[in-house]
């Protein structure tokens, strides 16, 4: 067994045990703290498959910028269990059946799952070349739709942000 099959290992073990800390976690702020793990963990997985680029994206993005967002929105919102209406019986079984259905299709989908091999000789599978050739080659058009609808977004927050102007007694 080989430095990486151990690494794999261990990060799989670290990956696994938070997701488990973010679901049975009761303190909301410890299951961000949680995910925090997972996500770097899930980093270093893409590290061992040469993935840099997705390793720092999933760092900057994902354990960066979203999960402190998820923090302030916690520590904002103030929870408390005394606060927090019970749910019914109802709703409990619901979300025991949808639970238990995404099980089965994520059984179905494993089962059907096909192994693929790939060339793990070619040292630049995940770099960022390769990324920014089929990018800019193949799914250009796509790349610019998304930017145009990040653009649209910045536009509609700023006008939904923007403050009314104050107007002086008398005028409408």
């Amino acid at each position: 067994m080989g430095i990486y099959d151990l690494l794999f290992w261990v990060l799989s073990a670290i990956a696994v045990g938070c997701a488990l800390g973010v679901i049975l976690s009761r303190n909301p702020v410890n299951s961000v703290m949680f995910l925090i793990l997972t996500f770097f963990s899930i980093s270093g997985h893409y590290i061992l498959m040469n993935a840099q680029f997705l390793a720092v994206v999933n760092i900057i993005v994902y354990a960066g910028a979203i999960m402190v967002l998820f923090l302030f929105v916690i520590m904002l919102m103030n929870l408390n269990a005394d606060v927090e209406p019970q749910k019914g019986q109802l709703v409990q079984l619901a979300g025991v059946i949808s639970g238990g259905v995404m099980f089965l299709v994520l059984l179905a989908a494993i089962k059907t799952a096909v192994p693929v091999s790939i060339d793990t000789n070619s040292i630049d599978i995940g770099l960022i070349t390769n990324l920014g050739k089929v990018l800019f080659k193949e799914y250009v058009l796509p790349f610019e739709i998304s930017s145009v609808l990040f653009l649209s977004a910045m536009i509609g927050a700023v006008v939904i942000g923007k403050k009314e102007p104050l107007t002086q007694e008398g005028e409408v």
